[in-house]
């Protein structure tokens, strides 16, 4: 069975030291370390965590080297653009609309976020992925760490 590619943007880095986001996070970063599925960064994210406090900088760049680590291509630019032009984000948030173009376009199986304004909320779920189908990409799951881990009485 293939390990699931999961896309991880910035504030699920920094949810390791939240206290209200804290347990789920960390259990995910910890599943992740025993296999369960890879983690893909995009370089955004390093632009991203330069300005982040040196303690989600310091846990960033001890998981970097057993991530999978993508750059934003043309592609992922186009279809960016797309959900601006679709209204499912404003110029604003380009950043948080390239985390979802990129994930999509090198097709990761799902994006972990803890962004519920921008990326993992009920409507702009439905509006990301009517936009990828539009431009002949698959649909993404967009969810947060607490719906990916295994809980232990799931074990």
């Amino acid at each position: 069975m293939r390990k699931l590619r999961i896309y991880i943007d910035t504030c699920v880095l920094g949810a390791v030291f939240d206290k209200e986001f804290q347990e789920s996070t960390k259990t995910f970063f910890e599943q992740a370390d025993n296999g369960r599925f890879s983690i893909v960064v995009s370089s955004l994210l390093e632009d991203e965590i330069a300005v982040a406090p040196q303690n989600v900088r310091a846990f960033y760049y001890g998981i970097i080297e057993s991530a999978e680590v993508v750059t934003p291509s043309r592609q992922a630019l186009i279809l960016r653009q797309a959900y601006v032009d679709a209204g499912v984000i404003t110029s604003k948030w380009l950043d948080d609309a390239l985390h979802v173009a990129t994930a999509t376009v090198t097709e990761c199986d799902m994006i972990v976020s803890w962004n519920f304004k921008h990326i993992v909320h009920y409507d702009k779920k439905r509006r990301y992925n009517a936009v990828n189908i539009l431009h002949g990409y698959n649909s993404i799951d967009i969810v947060t760490p607490a719906e990916v881990i295994e809980y232990e009485e799931d074990v």
